[in-house]
């Protein structure tokens, strides 16, 4: 009867070490998976982080060329120089031109082209533009076409 007794309460011991046992790994399988899930979130919201602060980075590159570009296409003449009287091409009048426009060929001849562009405060013109005299206005086209790519307003009385 003695050794009936102890092997059921072995038998008892030993389940509820096992009950005891699983419970508890069961708890930490949980743990462990809130944790991993904890971890993505992390990773998920440090992604998004970085999304947000790349498109913010994107748009305020943008805005900086935007300006950029709209200072160097139509600029304001600063100073103002005085130069000879201006006669437009035959058949054309003075008008405004602007960025993008393209100049007749009858004003890239050498009677409205800048050559002397340090004279009036200009930066050299790129390799393959040159700077144009239309009214009191210049500017700077393309020699091959005549594609306009900045516009200096107001350079000469």
């Amino acid at each position: 009867m003695r050794k009936i007794v102890t092997a059921a309460l072995a038998a008892v011991i030993a389940t509820s070490s096992m009950g005891v046992a699983s419970a508890a790994e069961a708890q930490s399988r949980r743990d462990q998976r809130e944790t991993r899930q904890e971890r993505r979130e992390d990773r998920q919201d440090r992604r998004e982080d970085r999304r947000e602060y790349r498109q913010d980075r994107r748009e305020d590159r943008q805005e900086y060329r935007q300006q950029q570009r709209a200072y160097q296409r139509w600029q304001q003449a600063q100073r103002r120089y005085n130069a000879p009287r201006y006669v437009a091409p035959h058949g054309y009048t003075v008008r405004s031109w602007g960025y993008g426009d393209r100049l007749p060929y009858a004003y890239r001849t050498q009677n409205y082209v800048i050559s002397d562009y340090h004279r009036y405060g200009l930066r050299q013109p790129p390799h393959g533009y040159h700077y144009v005299r239309s009214g009191n206005d210049v500017v700077l086209a393309a020699v091959a076409g005549g594609l306009i790519s900045a516009v200096i307003a107001g350079l000469f009385n």
